[in-house]
């Protein structure tokens, strides 16, 4: 079952594929798989290579090419759960590659339902690097993730060899200081360069503009700021620092 599935979703344009247990997946933060999905026995985990977009400063080429991913991804997880349906009559569950996620106050939208990352890590398709990102072994630091949840029962492969060489150049380029702590991302440091227009900064303009005069609600209203939030408002997350991704030197040919 593992190698047709592999093959199938490799035929889709997946950069890679790995297996794990539901025993072997294990996050700190995310909710127990059997709380989303009772009965759940293996997760497919598939690896999908970031777009050269990342690497651009015009923000809305760079966030554009991890749209088309998102767009990519989730097209293809269907496909993949409709095929593991229809060839092995297994019961499938998509995992969103972002969003939507849990919002609350306790979360600050930084949880996700699964993670992707660790999921990754179980399913051997990277190791954790310096920069707190799941390494893949050929495509780096520049590798986005997606996947299913089954019923089927899909045994783990092995554990990939970790390639990170600490040469800190992720800890020195990110612009918010949230990786000076090894083992840690300081979460809040990272939302305010990577996404400056989500929810935090939706309430401060709000109640800003509600307890203003009406002349400076016109300025507001006029400002670059408020027609950022108003974008980001509709087409999702707004990913401002790829540094941590576009830094690092792992996996890369030179």
């Amino acid at each position: 079952m593992k190698e047709k599935i592999r093959k199938y979703a490799l035929e889709l344009g997946m950069d890679d594929v790995g297996f794990t247990t539901a025993a072997n997946y294990n996050s700190p933060n995310s909710p127990p798989l059997e709380s989303i999905f009772p009965g759940a026995k293996s997760l497919v985990i598939m690896a999908l290579l970031e777009l050269d977009n990342c690497e651009s400063e015009n923000m809305q080429i760079a966030f554009g090419g991890r749209m088309d991913i998102i767009e990519f991804g989730r097209t293809s997880n269907y496909k993949i759960a409709r095929f593991m349906q229809k060839e092995f009559g297994a019961k499938v569950m998509t995992i969103p590659l972002s969003y939507p996620l849990e919002m609350s106050y306790k979360t600050k939208g930084c949880i996700g339902d699964v993670s992707l990352r660790h999921a990754a890590l179980a399913a051997g398709l990277g190791q954790f690097g310096r920069n707190n990102l799941v390494l893949h072994p050929r495509l780096g630091s520049r590798v986005v993730f997606t996947g299913l949840i089954t019923d089927l029962e899909l045994t783990s492969d092995p554990q990939a060899e970790e390639i990170c060489n600490n040469c800190n150049l992720c800890v020195e380029n990110c612009p918010g200081k949230a990786l000076e702590d090894e083992g840690k991302t300081h979460l809040m440091r990272c939302l305010k360069n990577s996404q400056p227009y989500g929810i935090a900064s939706n309430i401060r303009f709000w109640t800003q503009l509600l307890e203003s005069p009406p002349e400076e609600q016109k300025k507001m209203l006029a400002d670059e700021h408020f027609w950022k939030l108003y974008q980001a408002g509709f087409i999702g997350f707004q990913y401002f620092c790829f540094n941590c991704m576009k830094n690092c030197p792992a996996g890369r040919k030179n």
